[in-house]
């Protein structure tokens, strides 16, 4: 196994361009994550270097870009203000618990990857990362309109939907004209250019540079002072009283980071058509978050809108993402002065671009086709991805595809259920066995299961026998069910109990050795007389036959 997954040098140059479109766009970010934290800009920095850099490096996802986002940030703030409003009179303590959580759910993302939890996202099927892809790409396009009209950016979709009729009011013509050309360019450039020069940082060239010679001392704003200098390592600390509650919130960020970051990946195999690796991913993304705790920066996950700006611009291997880690260390280093003056409608424009490229158009344009219950699953996880929460739009939407998969295989099973009493051509039997059951008119059942039973089969194998009556043996063949849960033996139970109890008899055939155990254990076949376990069906049907015939003698 590679070092570094992914690494190639065939593609330098969209690499350089990627990591480096990828850094512009997340310094804003990184910044304004900081300050929403609690933990102030430079610590949203520090956290999209550090986790940037070590992710890329060691991570599963190529094309992947991580640093803080969204729902990292929302529950690092609330990890904040627990930590530090429990010491009011030591601030320094308390900050030093929150950073030490922050190791603590490093230390358990690379736990997760050790023990190969990542291939459950796998399981995620695809409206549930249509919806989410869509969701994410709506939010951006509502998070950026109050910027490109010159206005303030707000925490969220719903704020800034709200926020728009202000903004109109206080509207910026010279930002809402930069964000103007800044759209002009994004969108129609030529693509013979964009293949030498990315359209985002041209508009970003272009964008600033207009600012700069002809709109400087306007009321367009811009990114501001930029916080420089190197971080200094802190050592972790921690209160045994408090370690439950460390352990909890360290838990909450790994649960959540591993999510974001491989509901990202996923996003970036449909962008690039390839394959991440979702342990390996969890242990870069582990690496990269225990480092950022040791030196103070925000805990981040797999950003896809990072990810999306790095792959359009061109990355496709782990040095655009190490790149972009690089490139914002510089501009701690001293380049804050000249991205400073960098215009948040120009910002606004390139990200309302990135939101239109990651809305999944393809899926939308197949929503008159595709199955309902996908349809359904897509528009609620892209509607709570942008109005309620990321992660609780996911876990619906994963909820929903359980049950939609569970009620497609209940269907299968129950499909697989024959009751067989008469015989016609399209019954399945030998020509002995169905002489047997015609012999029989009607007082023998036949009553055949096949497939795994599972509990949402059990009450349709009840309805099903019960629709039948008038019979004196019951034949229940399980040769073609592999496997079968407590609830459908359960089911099993009261069946051979009911007839047992009016006084029918019953014969179990086919008993493969996982499921005798499963009757066995719950005294199915206690009720059954040992001489009417067999093992073929025209053994069992001559053996209901000879039952009958010793019945006609009694009477």
């Amino acid at each position: 196994m590679p070092l570094v997954n992914g690494l190639k040098f065939d593609n330098l140059r969209g690499d350089f361009y990627g990591g480096l479109t990828a850094a512009v766009v997340a310094l804003p970010l990184a910044l304004a994550m900081g300050v929403a934290s609690g933990a102030g800009p430079v610590a949203g920095v520090y956290g999209a270097i550090l986790v940037g850099f070590f992710a890329a490096i060691f991570g599963g996802t190529p094309a992947q870009v991580s640093g803080p986002t969204g729902p990292m940030t929302v529950v690092m703030a609330a990890i904040f203000t627990q930590y530090t409003g429990l010491f009011p009179d030591d601030p320094a303590h308390g900050v030093a618990l929150a950073f030490t959580v922050v190791i603590m759910g490093g230390l358990f993302q690379v736990l997760f990857g050790l023990l190969r939890v990542g291939k459950f996202i796998e399981l995620v099927p695809h409206p549930v990362v249509s919806g989410f892809m869509s969701g994410i790409g709506v939010i951006i396009i509502l998070l950026q309109l109050p910027p490109l009209l010159g206005y303030a950016a707000q925490p969220g979709a719903l704020s800034s939907v709200m926020a728009l009729p202000e903004a109109f009011r206080q509207l910026v013509p010279q930002a809402l004209m930069l964000g103007a050309i800044t759209l002009v360019i994004v969108y129609l450039m030529p693509a013979r250019l964009n293949r030498i020069m990315p359209s985002p940082l041209v508009a970003l060239i272009v964008g600033t540079l207009i600012y700069l010679l002809f709109l400087t001392g306007s009321d367009v704003l811009t990114l501001g002072e930029i916080p420089t200098g190197l971080p200094r390592p802190t050592l972790p600390t921690y209160d045994l009283e408090l370690l439950p509650e460390m352990i909890q919130s360290a838990l909450t960020l790994a649960a959540l980071g591993s999510i974001d970051s491989l509901l990202t990946s996923l996003v970036a195999d449909n962008l690039t058509r390839t394959y991440h690796d979702s342990d390996r991913e969890l242990i870069g993304q582990g690496i990269g978050n225990t480092i950022a705790g040791f030196f103070g920066g925000l805990p981040g996950a797999g950003a896809t809108m990072r990810t999306v700006v790095n792959i359009k611009a061109g990355g496709k291997t782990p040095i655009s993402g190490a790149l972009h880690a690089v490139v914002l260390l510089l501009i701690i280093l001293g380049a804050g002065s000249v991205a400073s003056h960098i215009p948040n409608a120009v910002l606004a424009g390139i990200l309302i671009k990135v939101g239109t490229d990651i809305i999944d158009w393809d899926y939308l344009k197949r929503v008159p086709v595709a199955p309902r219950a996908g349809v359904i699953m897509m528009l609620v996880v892209l509607l709570m991805t942008v109005f309620v929460d990321l992660i609780m739009a996911v876990a619906v939407g994963m909820a929903m595809a359980g049950m939609v998969f569970m009620k497609r295989m209940v269907d299968l099973q129950l499909e697989s259920i024959h009751a067989i009493r008469e015989v016609d051509e399209d019954t399945p039997l030998t020509p002995e066995e169905a002489r047997i059951i015609e012999a029989a008119r009607g007082r023998i059942l036949l009553f055949h299961l096949g497939g795994p039973m599972s509990f949402g089969a059990a009450k349709g194998i009840v309805r099903n026998l019960a629709r039948f009556d008038e019979y004196d043996v019951l034949v229940l063949e399980l040769t073609d069910v592999p496997q079968i849960d407590f609830t459908a033996t359960r089911a099993l139970y009261d069946i051979v109990h009911d007839a047992r109890e009016v006084g029918r008899e019953v014969i179990l055939v086919g008993c493969r050795p996982q499921v005798c155990q499963m009757l066995k254990k719950l005294e199915v076949t206690d009720q059954v007389p040992d001489d009417h376990l067999v093992e073929q069906r025209l053994e069992a049907l001559r053996l209901a036959q000879s039952l009958l015939e010793g019945r006609n003698r009694n009477e």
